[in-house]
């Protein structure tokens, strides 16, 4: 069977092979009458598209698979036999022209892989004898060292072996602000380092990153198949062989050959066969091109009857890092004071500070004096302003008193589930700024739009307190807000919401959460999110947008209407050739062309789910970003 490869490695090749020589024989009998010529060109041409074709049907028998190709492998050496060299030719020719073209579709589809391994760290900075070396991410090993500046993206899954600093870990333990790492702590790859430096050592590297994790799984997802195309390659393992008895039984009856071989190029289910794959690989290919990978089609037919959305808070429906929420002013001139704090902090690398940056005015003033007071905040004086930033334990040690209203105003912060920070000049509270993990503003509007398109329940379980939940809540518009939670209390919430018969997607980021990920009918993962999240669930968000989950819930619901509309083309089709058939209307060519017009027509169709009229907006994609910069 060395030969089959190389047929069709230039398939391409053979299919133009044998147009050409139909071309020339059609052009041979009509042009220049030459009858005898266009016997042998078609001939020619009939055993040169067979080749592959037949080669192919031998190798499916001798594994014991009664395949499409010998349904056509059959009609075309009967149609060789009965002198009918142009149907045998056309025949041939179409069949090779519908799987070169089956093969191109898929490709297509599978283009997506390389958008993925884009999105992925592309290199590293590697710590050497001689200094730092800048090489390629798969030429990391375990055990080397990486260097990791501000701001980066950590390459491997490892542990810091030099240097401290605030990683962006909210995926992986829930907790909103950044944690700060040092000498001997685990990092994981897709981390973002906000402030300090780090050397890390590497212990995963490679397709055991997250990154690489995810590529893998969307090559396994668009290789799964539903439960849907289960059934079809069953139906076509019996169906082939009835086809065969079928045309043996009326050859013997009408003794009519011709008709027999008919009802073997007619039988192809080729449509039928090829339609829901394509749909599946399509909507798999399209959802990876947007950062969704959805995990094959069992997964997708599960999505689409989802009624119950279910979701974690930090990470999920928030961004999982701190933002200044609110600013309380006593006395002088906000944004004076705002920027004075702003220049204390540039000299911290505190997560709080950092939010406090972000939200201040750029103004230029002289910081002298800085102090920094262990666990209570930083002393400084900014244009010969002596100031105090950081909590009540700093403003108690320095005689700051708090009136009652200023007291009120710092309970009601706390109790909402903010970070505080004082801010006190001569003995006197000038500001206090409440700094908070935010709810992604997108959310509000894809939750409407989600109830749009048939959830029933939009349901939030957090282990926060149940004030913070509850104001998280009203302002996303939940139905149901439950805080206070452990891991094991949200899979049995999602446990009963399933036992009162609905279909429930969990959506979460962390360890936490994989319980309940693993637990609901589809579990959805934030793509920042753990390892043990990402492969636990059904669905993966790579950009960790929320907007990402109203695409993906459309574009399952898409694919599965199109992999109905595709069966229902392929059954219309064998239908319409048999009635044909009968009314003596349809023959071989003629069927074949057909049978091959309509697997064009269902890749068409699924290839309608690549439009690029689906895909998410960038610039939306990076909206919530942008606000937080």
């Amino acid at each position: 069977m060395k030969l089959l490869p190389q047929l069709q490695k230039h398939r391409q090749t053979l299919i133009v092979v044998v147009g050409s020589l139909i071309v020339l024989a059609t052009i041979g009998q009509y042009g220049l009458r030459w009858q005898a010529g266009y016997q042998i060109l078609m001939l020619v041409a009939s055993l040169i598209g067979f080749l592959p074709i037949g080669l192919q049907a031998w190798s499916a028998l001798r594994v014991k698979v009664i395949s499409i190709d010998l349904l056509v492998s059959v009609a075309v050496i009967g149609a060789v036999m009965i002198g009918e060299n142009n149907e045998s030719a056309i025949v041939t020719f179409l069949f090779l022209l519908g799987a070169f073209l089956e093969q191109k579709t898929m490709e297509k589809t599978r283009s997506a892989i390389g958008t993925l391994t884009q999105m992925a760290p592309a290199q590293a900075i590697l710590i050497t004898e001689s200094g730092h070396q800048t090489i390629d991410i798969d030429d990391v090993d375990p055990g080397d060292v990486m260097l990791v500046k501000t701001g980066g993206q950590v390459p491997v899954d490892g542990h810091i072996v030099k240097g401290s600093g605030y990683v962006n870990e909210a995926s992986i333990t829930g907790e909103a602000k950044p944690m700060h790492k040092g000498v001997g702590e685990q990092v994981f790859a897709g981390a973002i380092l906000d402030n300090g430096t780090l050397e890390v050592a590497a212990e995963k590297v490679g397709e055991d990153t997250t990154f690489g994790k995810i590529i893998e799984l969307v090559e396994e997802a668009q290789d799964a198949k539903s439960s849907v195309e289960r059934l079809i390659d069953k139906f076509a393992t019996y169906y082939t062989p009835i086809v065969l008895v079928i045309a043996l039984i009326v050859g013997l009856m009408s003794r009519d050959v011709r008709l027999a071989i008919t009802i073997l190029v007619l039988g192809c289910p080729g449509a039928l066969v090829i339609g829901v794959p394509v749909a599946n690989v399509a909507g798999v290919g399209q959802g990876a091109k947007q950062g969704i990978l959805l995990k094959g089609g069992e997964v997708m037919a599960t999505f689409k009857h989802v009624d119950t959305f279910v979701f974690d808070k930090t990470g999920t429906l928030t961004y999982g890092r701190p933002k200044v929420a609110s600013v309380k002013t006593y006395g002088q001139d906000e944004a004076t004071m705002l920027a004075a704090v702003a220049n204390i902090e540039r000299e911290s690398d505190h997560p709080l500070g950092q939010a406090i940056i972000a939200y201040a005015p750029a103004v230029k003033q002289t910081v002298t004096d800085t102090q920094v007071i262990q666990g209570k905040g930083v002393v400084a004086n900014v244009d010969a302003v002596p100031y105090l930033v950081g909590n009540s334990a700093l403003m108690r040690q320095f005689g700051v008193a708090l009136n009652q209203s200023q007291q009120y105003d710092l309970k009601a912060l706390q109790d909402t589930g903010h970070s505080v920070v004082l801010v006190a000049t001569g003995a006197q509270l000038q500001l206090i700024i409440g700094i908070k993990d935010q709810l992604r503003p997108e959310v509000p509007e894809s939750l409407r739009q989600l109830r749009q398109m048939g959830a029933q329940q939009l349901i939030m379980l957090t282990g926060d307190n149940q004030v913070t939940a509850d104001q998280i809540g009203l302002a996303a518009g939940l139905d149901t807000v439950q805080g206070d939670l452990l891991p094991e209390a949200k899979a049995d919430y999602v446990r009963q919401l399933q036992a009162q018969g609905h279909v429930v997607a969990f959506v979460g980021d962390g360890i936490n959460d994989s319980p309940s990920i693993a637990r609901a009918d589809i579990g959805i993962a934030m793509g920042s999110g753990t390892d043990v999240a990402v492969e636990t669930s059904d669905v993966v968000l790579i950009q960790s947008n929320f907007r990402q989950l109203v695409v993906a819930f459309g574009l399952t619901k898409k694919t599965v209407a199109n992999m109905q509309e595709n069966i229902g083309l392929a059954l219309a089709t064998v239908a319409l050739l048999f009635v044909g058939l009968v009314l003596g209307q349809v023959n071989m060519g003629s069927g074949m062309f057909v049978h091959e017009v309509s697997i064009l027509l269902v890749t068409v169709n699924a290839l309608r789910l690549l439009a690029p009229k689906q895909k998410l907006d960038d610039r939306q994609l990076q909206v919530a970003d942008r606000q937080l910069d």
